[in-house]
């Protein structure tokens, strides 16, 4: 199974690219969001991929970061979401956008992208919301104490939404608890995942 595939960008369409590794030209298709995040033809480009096996085709999916590879798995994986519909919606949403979405449970963002209904929008939102659920049991330590990560963000519903959204990206609920509890919890719930994401990124 591809990992990710790094050469020389030697195409680019909206939906579409192909990086030359080796000599041998991969085609990926992309969303929106990562096009934009792609250099100009001849530049070196890496994408993060996943392959999808069919009867009739073998297609490879590329992202420009892992918090987008996260989502289109996490999207995929529920009834309803093949790679088209996860391609889509991340072209009309970013990563962050997604997970806030499931976060504050307004599925009608989710609609904003082709092929997905009000109803299909709806157990999107429920079945990720339901994994952060799970997630969201995973001890935290504060002063040598382990506290259950849903104590240390109750406090704000902007500061629970937050992690729930980190969650939905694939941190886990210790980590993005870690992140936020060191912001001021008074601040938008974008901004909160934003300034989190890039602590997070630092430590990475």
């Amino acid at each position: 199974m591809l990992y990710s595939v790094k050469g020389e960008l030697i195409h680019l369409e909206p939906k579409m690219a192909v990086v030359s590794c080796g000599g041998v030209g991969f085609r990926l298709q992309i969303t929106m969001n990562t096009a934009r995040q792609l250099p100009s033809i001849g530049a070196e480009a890496m994408l993060y991929t996943v392959m999808n096996v069919r009867e009739d085709a073998i297609e490879l999916f590329g992202f420009a970061d892992q918090q987008e590879l996260s989502s289109f798995k996490l999207l995929t994986g529920i009834s309803g979401v093949g790679p088209k519909v996860g391609l889509s919606i991340l072209s009309e949403l970013t990563p962050e956008r997604v997970a806030l979405a499931v976060a504050s449970g307004d599925y009608k963002a989710l609609t904003k992208a082709a092929g997905v209904g009000p109803k299909l929008a709806q157990r999107i939102v429920l079945e990720l919301k339901d994994k952060v659920g799970a997630g969201m049991t995973a001890p935290v330590s504060m002063g040598g104490v382990d506290l259950p990560a849903s104590v240390v963000v109750s406090a704000s519903s902007n500061a629970s939404q937050a992690v729930e959204a980190l969650t939905v990206l694939g941190f886990s609920a210790t980590e993005a608890s870690a992140a936020v509890g060191k912001l001021d919890s008074v601040q938008p719930v974008e901004v909160l995942v934003r300034d989190a994401l890039k602590m997070l990124a630092r430590r990475g």
